[in-house]
């Protein structure tokens, strides 16, 4: 309702009114002003004051084009009421308070400075030349009539600091509401980025042991039949799992009360060797190795370390042609390096389009503060390498900020 309101207000026909009602007021003001004479007494108001009243009233649709202007003009005419045998009041001037106070809203602090002082004492500068019998109450009135435009000056600075006021409130509300909507459309778009990683790394994962053990199993039909129960019973392991990873992750999406959202850890690195054993019934010859001394890993660290171990042996099953694979933990003072390799060799498999699997692991890798990279060898096969921090970047940021606190104190 405000915005349509301001809209009419902008009309050029409600302008125009609002310009002719200011006109209208500041011409009555004149004629009641003219109403008291020189003797304190009541009577119509004189000829000269229709004039003044006229010409300084219609001055004033000038006034927000031409504030100076309007002012200089209003107050000549302010300067010809005692002339004119007129008594000098501040309605008898009123349409230069009204000029006054646009000056004060349009022009710099300066420039209503040096036009308004002179103004004033101007309205009254002629005034003991013309009356006769000057008293202390003529000499209060004159102060008064000096003054008018001073305190509507005053009254008009005011205004145009509530409004200066007023805009900067109402630019800061539009830039906290769209700061606010931009960090809600960030957060619904990161947490889809890491809804998307967890389903990735879950489904291609298991759905790629399923399918090595389906063909483990197809291969052996014939020639082995027990070894084909076997794998069978392990696909049948794999796609359950597969179903109660898929649950656990669709359960992010569940309000934070809903009591049936799964609660069991996250996955880390002391789940890896199940991992490995998983791949090795899928077919996947893998080894493991590691250099340093262990260390205990913060959870988003040890999850990260858990899935690019994952998704890189899920890759080399999916699409490198060779049957093995080496897993490589080398521990440093502040960081660990995780690297997957394979040889390469090995029967082609079918080329596959590209994934978000590498896209996926370097998105974990740069969220706790790490680098990975990946690419071919040089001696064939392909290489994934990762450096995580033994702290992570939340971590991190958390302890630089207290330090930085700590040291402001």
């Amino acid at each position: 309702m405000s915005r349509e309101w301001t809209s009419r207000a902008r009309r050029p026909g409600t302008r125009w009114w609002r310009e002719a009602e200011v006109v209208a007021v500041a011409f009555v003001l004149c004629l009641l002003g003219g109403l008291l004479h020189d003797d304190d007494t009541l009577a119509p108001p004189q000829t000269p004051t229709y004039l003044i009243a006229a010409v300084s009233s219609a001055m004033l649709l000038a006034r927000h084009r031409l504030p100076v202007a309007t002012m200089t003009a209003t107050t000549v005419c302010g300067m010809l009421v005692a002339p004119l045998g007129l008594l000098p009041s501040p309605l008898v001037i009123a349409p230069a308070l009204i000029s006054a106070y646009s000056l004060a809203v349009r022009s710099e602090l300066r420039v209503m400075v040096v036009i308004l002082l002179p103004s004033a004492a101007l309205l009254v500068a002629f005034t003991p030349f013309f009356e006769t019998d000057f008293s202390w109450e003529d000499t209060s009135r004159l102060v008064t009539v000096a003054a008018s435009p001073l305190i509507a000056a005053v009254l008009g600075r005011s205004a145009q600091h509530r409004r200066a006021y007023l805009t900067v409130v109402q630019e800061r509300a539009r830039r906290a509401e769209e700061t606010r909507d931009s960090e809600a459309r960030r957060k619904v778009a990161e947490e889809r980025v890491r809804i998307a990683r967890e389903l990735h790394d879950l489904v291609a994962h298991q759905i790629t042991l399923a399918n090595a053990q389906a063909s483990v199993a197809a291969h052996l039909f014939d020639t082995r039949p027990e070894q084909t129960r076997v794998s069978l019973e392990e696909l049948v392991k794999t796609t359950r799992h597969a179903l109660d990873d898929l649950r656990a992750t669709v359960g992010l999406l569940r309000q934070p009360d809903d009591t049936s959202a799964p609660i069991d850890p996250a996955p880390g690195l002391s789940q890896v060797p199940a991992l490995l054993s998983a791949f090795r019934r899928a077919g996947l010859e893998v080894w493991m190795h590691e250099d340093g001394t262990v260390r205990p890993l913060p959870p988003a660290v040890d999850l990260t370390a858990y899935r690019i171990i994952q998704e890189a042996l899920t890759n080399v099953t999916k699409h490198a042609p060779t049957g093995s694979a080496q897993v490589r933990l080398t521990w440093h003072r502040d960081h660990l390096t995780i690297t997957v390799t394979d040889d390469g060799k090995g029967p082609a498999t079918p080329r596959r389009p590209p994934g978000y699997g590498l896209i996926g692991m370097h998105e974990r890798a740069t969220a706790v503060g790490g680098t990975l990279t990946a690419g071919a060898r040089p001696q064939g096969g392909f290489l994934v390498s990762a450096d995580l921090p033994l702290r992570s970047a939340e971590h991190t940021a958390r302890t630089t900020e207290a330090a930085a606190r700590s040291e402001d104190r």
